[in-house]
């Protein structure tokens, strides 16, 4: 059954179950790439309007003088005045004749006075500052109305049994429908495209424009990726690929994202994209996310895709005459290679929050990286003007299938969000299932079999709850429903403490709760390549303990939590043990040696910190969460403050900066150009830095330095190599494994004393003929230690996990000049990802 909420009496007190129980109290608010290697499918891309800076033309300036006022007190509109960046000439943008981000605001600006159907916000900011807008469209709503929507909003997640018998759902909700646009910056035109649908959507007198916006409200994120717009990169400032980083919500315009779809739950949405040509339109080729209701999706993807199909060929641009292939549905067209499998994109994430339909579409003409640097401008803006054109026709298409199939859309959103919550199987789609959709086969059948929940331990049953609160937290922002249990209970024969936190999984949103604590499976014999990743458990790899109860009566008193509770702790006398097994402890460690506390180092790769830094330790505690337990121990190595000069793409570099350490990005040119090696205690490679190619003056100072190496993956590996440092043997896996694996850690090893049994792998490595003094931090499991993802041997038999069993993960020693060297073959700080596996690169790199 599920969990049991009290029911209030009309005395006020509450009972479940026949008992008299006190009514819970509310809980507390909450608190405020790298990676593979680059697809030739999703190299490129973007969006883009030729005519899209253009001016407002003289008859929408008429308009303005008939604009009525904004409504108040929370209808539609709602009219935000955007303040304009200065101007900058240096915007990539403005080469292809597309709107440079310092004109959008004036425009959105001018566009919400074109009539009373256009409003305009602030979604967020980006990770360089830059505001990102949200524009709704749709027809007037006064406050009363606009409540009435959210009431209906809410029915439909909350009590979908409910929402699908109402009446007022049928006939007045608003479809919402999401366009997200230019999420990877150098793939422009979908945000012109977005700016000329708009004008049109204001301007339009016909009466089926009236019926889609009475019926239905369009969102458009007008740039998803303001930071790359400007700079003409794939990547927003911090270095990340923003299509990559939605299960993770390490950057504020994912999060920016996310919040839209929980806060306007969608059930159509578009991602824009390029340059694939012909168009490339979802539904994919398998492997099919198994979370999803995915015969609710099929259906309504792939009849979108259709129309969406009919409209961009119907444009008229032809192979010959413009170099414009027809569309393409890959579930249609393609066997294998464009799969919807990992929730790290926009479109796969947000079909987790009940969309029905989604999207990405890749535009066909390139014009960024090599194009945008050798073709004549002329060419450039023609190319755009194509693609403009055709995002354009997708997103019309889209808005009409929505229109044409409102009732039935809202209606399969509902039926998602039911099944959840009741608890029910999924249907396997097939051409009797999901009528219409022809061609479907065995290999495009993937479901899950749902636990009946989840349970992260409180107490002693807990690895760390500095990690349990991060994963809580993390759960919450997702949308999902986490109970704090209020007294002991049983589940699945196994006993739990009250304060233990429990994830019922009947309720609506059971896939993106799965998705996250999931172990995930292995699909290496399903298909013979991927997309991208194909393991990601937070479950397994976020570093706390996770249950999953596959069966069970779930008896449970709890209450519903918007935050974990608050886990810092500092022990009132004596001295104090810090443990560094998270991130949140290294940046703990970091903060106290900043600020002058001697620090010393414990067999175990425990902290020891003098009782008279206790002031210091109970801010961090309070701040960071950790726990800061009492010893009696004086450790036996002092630490100091570790300063990196890493070689490193951007999700390593944020999860050293998150770790508190004091890092200078460095590569070949920077040390050829002559390095102040004493700034520097640890050089960390694991990208972007060859030491066969330093000059002899680089290669001198280096070795004279002394500093200690940190080498991770096939960079790591060759430079240790090249220099030699240590006596390991790299083997290289399979370049396109990837995935959650088990590992072996060695007892009491200062690297790994404690870690998880499991990590992340991305084209792994392991080590052999290992020379003297060499240890074994770390291997990889027996058998076969792939628990979820995609690895397969390469064709001559090698490279495989059985291959990799037993071998040799992470090794460790010192180089002839005494200095610390280690070198993992795993990837523990994939994309920000693997929070509970950070830690032993943290430790590593304290080592002396």
């Amino acid at each position: 059954m599920a969990l049991l909420r009290p029911l209030l009496t009309t005395t006020g007190t509450a009972v479940v179950a026949g008992a008299l129980l006190l009514t819970p109290l509310s809980a507390a608010a909450a608190p405020g790439s790298d990676g593979p290697r680059p697809h030739p499918l999703r190299e490129g891309g973007g969006r883009d309007t030729a005519a899209a800076k253009a001016p407002l033309s003289a008859a929408a300036s008429a308009l303005r003088t008939a604009t009525p006022e904004p409504a108040r007190n929370g209808g539609y509109p709602r009219r935000t005045v955007l303040d304009a960046p200065p101007e900058n000439p240096a915007d990539k943008s403005i080469k292809l004749g597309l709107a440079p981000y310092h004109s959008l605001a004036p425009r959105l600006n001018a566009l919400q006075q074109l009539g009373n159907r256009v409003s305009v916000e602030v979604a967020g900011r980006s990770a360089g500052g830059h505001e990102l807008y949200l524009v709704t469209v749709t027809a007037p709503e006064s406050s009363q109305q606009t409540r009435e929507q959210e009431r209906m909003r809410e029915l439909i997640e909350n009590s979908p049994s409910a929402a699908a018998k109402d009446k007022r759902i049928k006939s007045s909700y608003k479809t919402p429908v999401f366009i997200n646009n230019n999420i990877h910056g150098n793939e422009w035109e979908g945000t012109d495209a977005a700016l000329a649908l708009i004008e049109d959507l204001a301007k339009a007198k016909d009466g089926t424009t009236g019926e889609l916006l009475a019926k239905n409200r369009i969102y458009l994120n007008v740039t998803a990726n303001p930071d790359g717009r400007i700079a003409g990169t794939r990547a927003n400032a911090n270095g990340f690929d923003l299509n990559r980083d939605f299960i993770t919500g390490s950057q504020p315009e994912a999060r920016a994202i996310r919040q839209i779809a929980i806060d306007k739950q969608p059930a159509v949405m578009l991602d824009l994209h390029g340059y694939v040509n012909g168009t490339l339109i979802e539904p994919t080729t398998p492997p099919h996310g198994e979370s999803y209701e995915y015969d609710l999706f099929l259906k309504n993807s792939y009849a979108n895709a259709l129309g969406m199909e009919k409209s961009v060929n119907g444009l008229g641009y032809t192979p010959a005459k413009d170099g414009v292939e027809p569309a393409i549905i890959p579930f249609r067209d393609w066997e294998e290679g464009w799969d919807d499998w990992p929730p790290i994109f926009a479109p796969q994430y947000i079909a987790f929050h009940g969309a029905v339909a989604t999207h990405t579409i890749e535009i066909p003409l390139a014009v960024n990286n090599e194009e945008y640097d050798s073709l004549p401008v002329a060419e450039l803006r023609r190319r755009a003007g194509i693609n403009t054109d055709v995002a354009g026709a997708a997103m019309r298409a889209a808005l009409d299938y929505t229109r044409t199939h409102r009732a039935s859309v809202i209606a399969d959103q509902i039926e998602t969000f039911r099944r959840g919550a009741a608890g029910e199987a999924q249907r396997p789609v097939s051409e009797e299932t999901v009528p219409g959709v022809p061609g479907i086969g065995p290999e495009d059948v993937y479901t899950t079999t749902f636990p009946r929940a989840y349970v992260i331990p409180a107490g002693r049953g807990q690895r760390s709850a500095t990690a349990a609160a991060r994963l809580v937290d993390h759960l919450v922002v997702n949308d999902v429903r986490v109970e704090r249990a209020l007294l002991p209970f049983r589940l699945a024969g196994r006993s739990y403490p009250a304060g233990s936190y429990v994830v019922d999984m009947r309720q609506s949103k059971r896939g993106i709760a799965h998705v996250i604590l999931g172990e995930g499976r292995d699909i290496s014999a399903d298909v013979s390549t991927m997309y991208d990743i194909s393991g990601w458990s937070l479950g397994l790899l976020w570093g706390a303990s996770v249950d999953k109860a596959a069966k069970g009566d779930l008896r449970v008193l709890g209450r519903t939590v918007h935050a974990a509770s608050p886990t810092g702790y500092v022990a009132p006398f004596g001295d104090l043990r810090l443990r560094l097994d998270d991130p949140k402890e290294l940046a703990a460690l970091n903060s106290l040696l900043a600020q002058g506390v001697k620090v010393r180092r414990a067999a175990d790769g425990s902290a020891m910190v003098p009782g008279s830094a206790r002031g210091v330790a109970s801010v961090l505690a309070d701040r960071l969460g950790v726990v800061f337990s009492a010893t009696r121990e004086k450790g036996t190595v002092t630490l100091e403050r570790t300063r990196v000069a890493a070689a490193v793409p951007a999700g390593e570099l944020f999860a050293l900066r998150e770790m508190g350490f004091e890092v200078q990005p460095v590569s070949t040119a920077t040390l050829n150009a002559g390095y102040d090696w004493s700034k520097a205690d640890v050089l960390y490679v694991s990208s972007g830095l060859d030491y066969g190619s330093l000059n002899p003056a680089a290669r001198d100072a280096f070795r004279a330095s002394g500093v200690g190496v940190v080498g991770l993956g096939s960079d790591g590996a060759a430079f240790n190599a090249d220099a030699g440092l240590l006596a390991a043997k790299p083997v290289a896996g399979n370049g396109d494994a990837n995935g959650v694996v088990r590992v072996a850690n060695a007892p009491g090893s200062p690297v790994t004393g404690g870690a998880l049994a499991h990590t992340f792998v991305y084209s792994p490595l392991w080590f052999t003929d290992l020379g003297p003094g060499v240890r074994v931090e770390q291997s990889y499991g027996t058998g076969n230690p792939l628990v979820s993802g995609h690895w397969r041997p390469a064709e001559d038999g090698a490279g495989g996990p059985a291959n990799a069993a037993g071998q040799a993960s992470i090794v460790s020693g010192r180089s002839a000049q005494g200095a610390p060297v280690v070198l993992f073959g795993t990837e523990p700080l994939f994309r920000d990802h693997p929070k509970g596996v950070f830690a032993q690169v943290g430790r590593a790199l304290i080592t002396r």
